[in-house]
C-alpha cells in the first residue's frame, strides 16, 4: 500500500423518536431541533433527525464528532419527554398518517409516490469519502460494488416492524430497496454513462431530483465525495466509526487499483442484488452470497473484507482500533442480533426499546 494522506471522511447518523412508554414514533424532532446547537437536520417525518460530522480525517475526530452529537442529542430527546434511539426502522411500526415535516419537497414526495413515503422513513448512516473528482468517485464506486452485501451484514440493526420480528436482520434495506430510484449502483465506466443513468431517473419520474438518486453508492457532487448509503443506523457511535474506517479503508485500495489501471471485478447486477437480499435477510450471525453466487458463512464475507482493508488500515493507523471494536461487535452480535437476544428474555418489544436508546448512547460492551 502506497503511504500517502488518507482522503477525509464525515458520517451521517439517523435518528428515530420514540415514546418512552409505548415505544411509538413521536413528532418531537421540531421541538428538539430548536433546543441544539449542533448541525443536526431534519427529516421526512417529523419523528426522524439526523446529526452530520464535519468534515474529519482522523479516527479520534470522528469518534469525538460521533458521541458528542448522539449525547446532544439524547439529552435533548430526554427534556422533550422522548427517547433516541439509533435503529433501522421503527420496531413499533408507524403511524397510520406520517407527520411530515413542513417542507414543500416532502409534501410533493408524498403526492407522487404515494404509501411509498414509507419507506423514507428508514434511517440509516452514510458515510462519505473525499474525492479527488467525479471520474475518480465513480471508478471507485465500480471497484467497491463487490463489497456491498458485507457491510449491509455487518451492520443489520432493524429486525423488528409493527412490534413483530420481521424475518430479516435489516428490514430497513427491505423498504428502503422498494423506492424505484434505489439498489446498488450501475456500473458506470465513465462519466457519460453516469449522467445518463441519473438523466433516466429523472425522466422517469423515479427521482424527482439529484438528491433523490438514492443509489447505495452514489457521487455527491456538491461536496466532492462519495456517498455510502449502504448501512442501518447502527446501535453504537463505534459501530459508526467503524463502518466509515472500513469503508475508507477500502476507497483507498480502489483508489490505489484506479491508479494503477486495474479493471472493477464483474460482478452481474442480479447477482449483486441477490446477495444484498441475503445480507438484509441473514445479518451477520447467517449466511451470505459471495462473489461466485455461492452460500457461506456471513463472518467469512466480513473476514475477508477486512483482510482487502487491512494495507489501508495500517497506512492510516487505523488498524488496531477496527481490530477492536470488530472483536467486540463479533462477540456480542450485530445489532438485529442484540434486539433479538433483548426481545427473547420476556418477549417485550418494551425491552428492545430500552435496549435502543441505552446503546444509542453507550459504546459497544468490552
Amino acid at each position: 500500500m502506497r503511504r500517502g494522506r488518507p482522503p477525509t471522511f464525515g458520517v451521517e447518523e439517523e435518528f428515530l423518536l420514540l415514546h418512552p412508554g409505548t415505544g411509538h414514533p413521536v413528532p418531537h424532532a421540531p421541538e428538539i431541533l430548536r433546543q441544539v446547537g449542533r448541525s443536526f437536520t431534519a427529516e421526512l417525518a417529523e419523528f426522524q433527525l439526523e446529526s452530520n460530522t464535519p468534515v474529519c480525517r482522523t479516527a479520534e475526530e470522528a469518534h469525538r464528532e460521533l458521541t458528542a452529537a448522539r449525547r446532544e442529542l439524547a439529552a435533548a430527546a430526554d427534556r422533550r419527554g422522548s427517547l433516541l434511539v439509533s435503529t433501522g426502522f421503527a420496531p413499533r411500526g408507524l403511524p397510520d398518517s406520517l407527520p411530515l415535516t413542513d417542507k414543500s419537497r416532502y409534501r410533493t414526495i408524498r403526492d407522487r409516490f404515494g404509501q411509498l413515503l414509507d419507506s423514507h422513513t428508514a434511517a440509516g448512516c452514510h458515510v462519505h469519502v473525499g474525492m479527488p473528482d467525479l471520474t475518480t468517485a465513480l471508478a471507485v464506486s465500480d471497484h467497491l460494488r463487490p463489497h456491498l452485501p458485507a457491510l449491509l451484514a455487518l451492520t443489520a440493526n432493524s429486525p423488528f416492524c409493527g412490534g413483530r420480528d420481521t424475518g430479516h436482520a435489516s428490514w430497513r434495506s427491505v423498504m428502503w430497496s422498494r423506492l424505484p430510484s434505489a439498489g446498488p449502483p450501475p456500473l458506470h465506466r465513465s462519466t457519460g454513462s453516469y449522467r445518463r443513468s441519473v438523466q433516466l431517473l429523472l425522466n422517469s419520474g423515479a427521482a424527482l431530483d439529484r438528491a433523490m438518486v438514492y443509489w447505495l453508492v452514489r457521487p455527491a457532487e456538491h461536496l466532492s465525495t462519495l456517498e455510502f448509503r449502504i448501512a442501518d443506523a447502527t446501535g453504537t457511535a463505534e459501530e459508526s466509526l467503524l463502518l466509515a474506517l472500513l469503508i475508507r479503508a477500502l476507497a483507498m485500495i480502489a483508489l490505489q487499483d484506479v491508479a494503477e489501471g486495474r479493471p472493477p471485478a464483474e460482478l452481474p447486477d442480479q447477482r449483486l442484488r441477490l446477495a444484498l437480499w441475503r445480507a438484509a435477510h441473514d445479518g451477520l450471525e447467517g449466511d451470505g452470497l459471495d462473489a461466485e453466487g455461492e452460500l457461506v458463512p456471513a463472518r467469512a464475507l466480513v473476514e475477508k473484507l477486512c483482510r482487502t482493508a487491512q494495507p489501508a488500515l495500517e497506512a492510516s493507523g487505523d488498524s488496531a482500533r477496527v481490530d477492536d471494536i470488530l472483536s467486540r461487535l463479533l462477540r456480542h452480535g450485530s445489532g438485529a442480533h442484540r434486539q433479538r437476544r433483548a426481545h427473547e428474555r420476556r418477549h417485550d418489544m418494551a425491552d428492545v426499546v430500552a435496549l435502543l436508546a441505552e446503546q444509542t448512547r453507550t459504546a459497544l460492551p468490552d
